[in-house]
């Protein structure tokens, strides 16, 4: 695997070694030691979580806070999405800043998102598996989010907004300046 630093700190795209052969491919999803070694983090992760959606559908932007704060390594398993990792640590100086990475099945990109980060994506294709690890155990009490579109932020979702998908509970989520202290 390689780990590609973004420009926000502790933030990688994480590139998976692929062999083909006439059977299909095998790849190392997670190894902890080489993960360790490639960002320098060192992560326990202890939950499992997997969503399939379809295409407009857009999750986010979530984050836990305080102790229940959670760092997320996240990949897809089947389709498209574009994934989005906003820095919300308060003194960071990429606060407010994102990141936004394409990924697929196909090119079986991951992207660590640390804990301080809130994290989105939406669905590109018609339908996509969204897979992810996190380092910690949701907890409802500590759910903070922002709205996917604050001007602030500027993200760009590759979909005009009348095509997306939102929960009514992502549709109120406040901007980031109104936003609940990630810490």
């Amino acid at each position: 695997m390689t780990a590609i630093p973004t420009k926000l700190e502790g933030c990688f795209i994480i590139e998976p070694n692929v062999f083909y052969d006439d059977r299909g491919y095998f790849m190392e999803s997670y190894n902890e030691a080489r993960f360790e070694e490639q960002t320098g983090q060192k992560v326990h992760f202890v939950q499992d979580n997997q969503s399939h959606s379809t295409k407009g559908v857009l999750r986010g932007l979530h984050y836990q806070t305080g102790e229940h704060a959670q760092a997320k390594l996240v990949r897809v398993l089947e389709g498209e999405v574009l994934d989005v990792a906003v820095d919300v640590r308060p003194g960071s100086a990429t606060y407010g800043e994102h990141v936004a990475v394409l990924l697929t099945a196909e090119n079986k990109k991951q992207l660590f998102v640390p804990r301080g980060f809130a994290h989105g994506f939406i669905v590109l294709s018609e339908t996509a598996s969204f897979f992810y690890k996190c380092d910690n155990f949701y907890n409802k009490e500590s759910e903070g989010g922002i709205l996917f579109n604050d001007p602030e932020l500027n993200i760009d979702w590759q979909l005009p907004t009348e095509k997306l998908i939102i929960s009514d509970k992502d549709k109120i989520l406040p901007n980031l300046k109104n936003a609940r202290s990630i810490w």
